[in-house]
């Protein structure tokens, strides 16, 4: 059971970093257009693309990553604390 939780956890950090990469990845010309930059887009968009539905961008500044990668961490620590309480 640790085992699996341990897998999680880590899936979903591994994931929270391709979500802050490919945030970065915005700030430098053609690099979300690269063959690295269109595979970690295919793994984030599906996810951000809920988020980018519900909050409109500020001007120029797109903060739908940023409530995602807090959603994220939040589920994060609903599995830690699900895993907890059935050990």
């Amino acid at each position: 059971m640790m085992l699996l939780r341990d897998i999680i956890m880590q899936v979903l950090t591994l994931y929270s970093y391709l979500l802050i990469i490919y945030i970065f990845m915005s700030w430098f010309p053609n690099a979300r257009e690269s063959s690295f930059g269109q595979i970690i887009g295919r793994l984030v968009e599906p996810y951000l693309q809920p988020f980018r539905q519900i909050i409109p961008p500020l001007g120029m500044i797109d903060i739908s990553p940023i409530v995602a990668i807090l959603a994220l961490h939040m589920a994060r620590s609903g599995v830690f604390f699900l895993f907890n309480m059935f050990i």
